[in-house]
């Protein structure tokens, strides 16, 4: 993890002034840049090479089951010994591929670079197998027919698959959907050594996409080793919230460590990989205290909170106990659809624009709890006791939070999750002021998507925020949340979640 605590950044933003969310300059940033919004990462690296493994392996099965029974069927039952050869087959390919870097993403790209590791692993799978029936003497109750075409066919097979996954790693790389777009922070000829090392590493799925420097122009060159200056620090920031950015590399040398805070205080709100270039620093540690993107060393500063399986994981949870919640709660939101349409005039649903993952705006779905012509869709003045403003059945449901049940419905489309950070309206305030104005790091929280309730919701810190001390604790609790995501902790949450409505005192 980070040799950078985040007590530390959130000093150096008191040190150095409101940086983590201090305004860009955008007329530094090409039109283009901020105009063409880069494509989505289609799947990561690691849940790209599981997905193979978990293909390879079934693939390998069907094979096994499917020889014998063109060959044996009628003739030779498909017995639990046929099964258990097959089975084992199968789970040892995809480890001896795994040991010979038949996985790793340059392998994917090009099946004559691969070829030659893809059938000694294949090969090897079939020897082990092979010498333990023998030592097991029970090679002689195994068709030498279906050995053979269970070989030939398999490894006919993985080509054919391997050559289909090159073509389509191929076409998807074209449209930058595998690439890891990265920043480059800092200029100078350490910049120009990190470039032109990543740019001779092909396989290392590095885009490199500009230059950021805090430096003024006088002090840092335009271009570096080929890639623009976009602007400085401050402008990264807001390069990040309208375009795709997976990896940001710092080439400031370590012992800068003031101007390396001053900067983290200002990036680490975002959902992105930060690395120091272990050619900034001096200090030469051993292999395995680096990471590596290709074979270029760099340190880990900063991961994002939830990456690879963990977002497949939080994904699948969010859509199927969405799903399941949204069928067994149908009655009680149609019940409360009812009381709102019945005892008011206007529409069931309010929508509301919020900030979400990365500071993207999103519309979430509200029951109506307000008059029409009261509505607040900015949420500039705070819902206080006996606000003439909510309904009768609006102040029942606020309550209850039975008013934020649409918002499964922005779960399934993806929006939200169903734990996570509350997403806040974007005219919020506290004491008169806004959110991000009172507490340092306020985007931070959007480093996640939002969610139906949280942390900081279970312990109390929703509702009305008339000072500034009720944000301060909500965000922290956002914060301890980011840092400590399970799927575990999101159960926990869950459960705790109705008996929390019980007990919070201040949500009018």
């Amino acid at each position: 993890m980070s040799a950078f605590d985040v007590r530390d950044l959130l000093d150096a933003a008191g040190r150095f002034g409101p940086q983590a969310d201090a305004k860009p300059s955008p007329a530094m940033l090409p039109a283009e840049a901020l105009a063409r919004p880069a494509p989505p990462a289609l799947l990561s690296p690691v849940v790209l090479a599981g997905c193979v493994r978990i293909a390879e392996f079934a693939l390998i099965a069907m094979v096994g089951v499917g020889v014998h029974q063109v060959q044996l069927a009628g003739i030779v039952p498909l017995s639990p010994r046929y099964l258990a050869a097959t089975l084992g087959v199968a789970v040892l390919a995809p480890f001896l591929l795994q040991a010979t870097g038949a996985y790793r993403m340059g392998a994917f790209r090009s099946l004559a670079g691969s070829a030659l590791r893809l059938a000694g692993a294949w090969s090897l799978a079939f020897l082990i197998v092979a010498t333990v029936m023998v030592f097991a003497k029970i090679a002689d109750h195994y068709s030498r027919v279906w050995l053979a075409s269970f070989y030939l066919g398999g490894l006919a097979s993985l080509a054919v698959g391997r050559f289909a996954l090159t073509r389509f790693i191929d076409s998807q790389r074209q449209r930058g959907h595998l690439d890891r777009r990265t920043a480059i922070v800092g200029g100078g000829p350490v910049a120009e050594d990190l470039i032109r090392a990543l740019d001779a590493q092909s396989e290392c799925g590095v885009r490199i996409v500009g230059v950021f420097d805090d430096r003024g122009d006088m002090r840092s060159d335009t271009v570096v080793a080929g890639y623009p200056k976009l602007g400085t620090v401050n402008d990264l920031v807001a390069y990040a919230r309208s375009t795709r950015l997976d990896l940001i590399i710092f080439t400031i040398p370590i012992a800068a460590e003031d101007r390396i805070l001053q900067m983290l205080a200002k990036l680490w709100v975002l959902p992105i990989d930060i690395r120091l270039s272990a050619q900034a620093s001096k200090l030469r540690l051993r292999p395995r205290a680096y990471s590596y993107l290709g074979a270029v060393p760099v340190l880990d500063v900063f991961d994002k909170p939830m990456a690879d399986w963990d977002i497949v994981a939080k994904n699948i949870f969010d859509r199927v106990v969405g799903l399941a919640m949204l069928l067994a709660l149908a009655p009680v939101m149609l019940g409360v659809a009812l009381a709102v349409r019945l005892t008011s005039p206007g529409p069931v649903l309010f929508r509301q624009k919020r900030y979400g993952f990365n500071n993207e705006l999103i519309e979430v779905y509200k029951f109506r709890s307000m008059y029409v012509n009261q509505s607040d869709a900015g949420a500039a003045k705070l819902v206080t006791r006996d606000d003439p403003r909510v309904t009768r059945v609006g102040r029942f449901i606020r309550k209850t939070s039975l008013d934020e049940l649409p918002q499964l419905f922005n779960v399934i489309k993806g929006e939200l999750s169903l734990v996570g950070p509350r997403p806040h309206a974007l005219q919020a305030k506290a004491a008169n002021t806004l959110y991000d104005q009172v507490v340092d790091g306020y985007f931070a929280r959007h480093k996640v998507k939002p969610g139906i309730t949280g942390w900081a919701q279970v312990n109390g810190w929703r509702g009305e925020t008339d000072t500034s001390d009720k944000i301060q604790k909500r965000v922290e609790h956002d914060l301890h949340y980011i840092e400590n995501w399970s799927i575990l902790f999101d159960i926990r949450i869950m459960f705790a979640t109705p008996i929390s409505l019980f007990r919070t005192k201040n949500a009018y």
